[in-house]
């Protein structure tokens, strides 16, 4: 009932994700350089800063120059890699052979629990940054976003370490490999959340 639960779950908020890309199309300004810039330069405060940058250089004019911007776009391409990475173990998971290879197939089973805990963690930290409020409420919103953001990293990084007694194969290899893409986006995305909570932090306290 779990699993089918959070495949309607990933239906629906694919359904949004798309929804949500169709409403935030960026208009065309005349030179987004002074954007692209930017976005180059704030990706430098990642561990994967090349992906930051191709990953986020095409919301350039939706971004602009606003550090805020940057910080929920890139939660959001977190969430939508999340979300496929969960509907691509769910269908291994269907496929899996629990008399031949058990401990594969408890892999995925537990793979596609975590990555369900993660997708709703990406997406709590996501409706939080739409109604962030100025003062001591901004710290305490953000606070959450930082919090869920790493919980939902770490439950990504559970996912591979089911895989440590699983014998060496084809869908071990290539759920391991898919996995370590999609930390990289939701590492991305916490650093930038971090950077953009410390900017506004700063502003704050400067008298």
């Amino acid at each position: 009932m779990k699993t089918h639960t959070l495949l309607f779950n990933v239906a629906l908020l694919s359904a949004a994700l798309l929804f949500a890309a169709a409403a935030a199309t960026p208009t065309t300004y005349p030179d987004n350089s002074k954007a692209v810039d930017f976005i180059r330069t704030s990706c430098n405060a990642t561990l994967y800063p090349k992906l930051c940058y191709t990953s986020l250089s095409a919301y350039a004019n939706t971004i602009q120059q606003s550090p805020a911007h940057l910080a929920r776009v890139a939660v959001a391409i977190s969430l939508s890699r999340a979300r496929h990475m969960a509907s691509y173990v769910a269908n291994l998971s269907r496929q899996a052979d629990y008399g031949s290879a058990p401990r594969t197939a408890a892999a995925l089973h537990d793979c596609f629990s975590t990555f369900g805990d993660a997708i709703d963690q990406i997406r709590g930290s996501l409706k939080q940054m739409r109604q962030l409020k100025a003062g001591e409420s901004f710290r305490f919103q953000m606070g959450n976003v930082q919090t869920w953001m790493s919980a939902a990293l770490t439950n990504e990084d559970t996912c591979t370490d089911g895989f440590e007694d699983a014998p060496d194969g084809a869908v071990k290899s290539e759920v391991c490999d898919r996995v370590e893409n999609v930390k990289k986006f939701t590492s991305n995305a916490l650093a930038l959340v971090n950077s953009y909570v410390n900017k506004e932090t700063n502003a704050m306290e400067t008298p």
